[in-house]
């Protein structure tokens, strides 16, 4: 049996546009004279849809693009994911499912099983769990269809009380297909590749998985689709962050007509989130990840053009040398706003930077701006020594700024702001947190230092002096970000402990940061969770980013 793999970028409730990409799908397919294509999870409608459920237009406008992609299967079956109706009274009227489509008709409908409800899913919200399950046979081969987090419960800790597989492989399959919408973070590539390779080693049946591409807002999925063989051989692996296709020929005893790309050599296991913050570690997907995050946001959102505060400082830097990589050199616009506390080499390192990038760049000097506004406050401000406030109008000064040039000329503004300034209330509210999309919010500063240098591997794109000198907000003279917060090897190391590694106070003394340090940083982490709340949405790369997958009370007090 020949499958098809369609490995594509959907459109959230762009219904026109999706089934256009999967009826294009489908012709191919039927050129290679595959017997089945195979798309990802909720291709239909695009994944996530979210709220979009809870409405019956939406669901209506699923059904009508379901017929339409049903009329172009003469000859062929397709495997497509879309919202199917709930046809019991009880629970709720949704079914997260698999459509087996045939010859013009609806041949079976799979509903996904296991509805995970922790980090960024939310899908017991909408749909019901299946209750009762079945294979499909085609062509003489009995397929088993699951969806996404339905091959994940297996372990020595499953996380539901059933395992679905488990359920049809009382039909006796000889194939699995799994349909996936899993996002990408820098853990999840080999843990992925490990739970199927699992399934297939578990249940002895050759395995089709395809997974979704595409940036849907914060959430970025990498795509890589997957075909094991019987003996859990890799057969295929699709390219990671691009809309790909192939096909694969699957003997009756579960080999694969193609050659083995990747013998079964090792047992497998699945990889948890690393103990540690490495900060050096697949940095090439994380640049990949984040380049296609831009691109697709602006895509999506129908917007061509960005702009972005440059500094002189390495986040702004790095923001700048990803956005012309996403977008094109002539749509991103840099703005330098130099103070009376800049340092002239930030200054003429921001002038080089967009040089050597080629983007257009504009300086404009916020002295007049900012010491008008503090002249309209003296009256307010009389007999009060410089302090935060008079640096934080710097910051919303360049703030007022960029959103005003942005607003004139239908930019995006993509903000600068890392997840180590995020974490601890490093920032200024409606001065350098203001954006419409922040870029590296979910990247840790050591970790953006490893960006630049990745950006520089092939010559020099970020000036060495931005990468090198020691970071600063340069409100005040001479300030640097050390005098507030730990040398970042030290906060990077113990926030990743406790975001990532969900460790609390004792834990993290335990492992020999000074208690001292360890309390004050997690003080600001929970104190500064207003802000975070009133932030822009932010790119997912780890696998626990800031944002719908962290859900904490603005008011929590969480202190050993």
């Amino acid at each position: 049996m020949k499958l098809y793999l369609a490995q594509q970028n959907y459109h959230i409730g762009n219904f026109e546009a999706n089934t256009q990409l999967i009826l294009k799908a489908i012709a191919q397919a039927k050129a290679t004279q595959a017997d089945i294509v195979v798309f990802s999870e909720l291709c239909v409608c695009g994944y996530p849809p979210r709220d979009f459920l809870t409405f019956p237009h939406f669901i209506t406008l699923c059904n009508n693009a379901i017929a339409t992609i049903a009329s172009h299967t003469q000859g062929i079956a397709v495997v497509i994911g879309a919202p199917a109706a709930n046809a019991i009274a009880e629970g709720k009227d949704l079914h997260n499912a698999a459509y087996f489509i045939a010859n013009g008709k609806v041949v079976s409908i799979h509903h996904k099983t296991l509805l995970p409800t922790y980090d960024v899913f939310d899908e017991y919200r909408y749909f019901e769990p299946a209750y009762n399950w079945q294979t499909v046979t085609y062509k003489g081969v009995n397929i088993a269809i699951t969806i996404c987090e339905d091959i994940w419960n297996l372990g020595d800790n499953p996380l539901y009380r059933i395992c679905p597989m488990d359920k049809l492989m009382e039909y006796k399959p000889q194939l699995m297909i799994n349909l996936s919408a899993s996002p990408f973070d820098y853990t999840h590539n080999e843990d992925r590749r490990a739970i199927i390779k699992a399934n297939v080693i578990k249940y002895k049946i050759p395995m089709v998985y395809v997974n979704a591409v595409g940036a849907q807002t914060d959430l970025i999925f990498d795509g890589e689709s997957l075909v094991f063989d019987a003996e859990a051989n890799l057969i295929k692996a699709l390219p990671v962050f691009a809309e790909a296709y192939d096909e694969v020929t699957i003997n009756p005893d579960g080999t694969c007509a193609e050659p083995i790309l990747q013998a079964n050599n090792t047992v497998p296991t699945a990889l948890l989130n690393p103990a540690t913050l490495q900060a050096n570690a697949h940095i090439d997907y994380i640049y990949q990840a984040l380049i296609l995050g831009i691109q697709h946001y602006f895509t999506k959102m129908e917007f061509t053009k960005a702009i972005v505060g440059s500094s002189g400082g390495i986040d702004s830097a790095v923001t700048i040398a990803l956005a012309v990589a996403a977008l094109g050199a002539s749509n991103v616009t840099a703005v330098l706003m130099p103070s009376e506390y800049s340092s002239s080499h930030s200054v003429s390192d921001a002038v080089q930077l967009s040089k050597n990038l080629g983007n257009p760049y504009h300086i404009l000097p916020i002295a007049s701006v900012y010491n008008s506004l503090l002249q309209t406050l003296e009256p307010l401000y009389t007999n009060t020594p410089f302090g935060v406030a008079e640096e934080n109008l710097q910051s919303r000064t360049r703030g007022n700024l960029l959103m005003g040039i942005a607003n004139k000329h239908n930019f995006i503004l993509l903000n600068t702001s890392n997840k180590s300034e995020l974490a601890t209330g490093y920032g200024t509210l409606y001065g350098d947190m203001a954006g419409g999309l922040g870029i590296l919010g979910d990247v840790y500063k050591l970790q953006i230092i490893a960006l630049a240098k990745y950006i520089n591997r092939n010559g020099e794109v970020i000036p060495t002096n931005i990468i090198t000198k020691p970071p600063s907000a340069e409100l005040r003279p001479n300030q640097k970000d050390s005098d507030s917060l730990p040398e970042y090897e030290v906060l990077d190391a113990l926030l990743y402990q406790y975001i990532e590694q969900l460790q609390g106070p004792n834990e993290i003394i335990a492992q020999g940061f000074e208690p001292a340090t360890v309390h004050r940083v997690l003080k600001l982490v929970n104190q500064n969770e207003y802000k975070r709340n009133q932030f822009c949405p932010i790119l997912r790369i780890s696998p626990k980013a800031f944002g719908s997958g962290r859900r904490m009370p603005i008011v929590g007090k969480y202190l050993a």
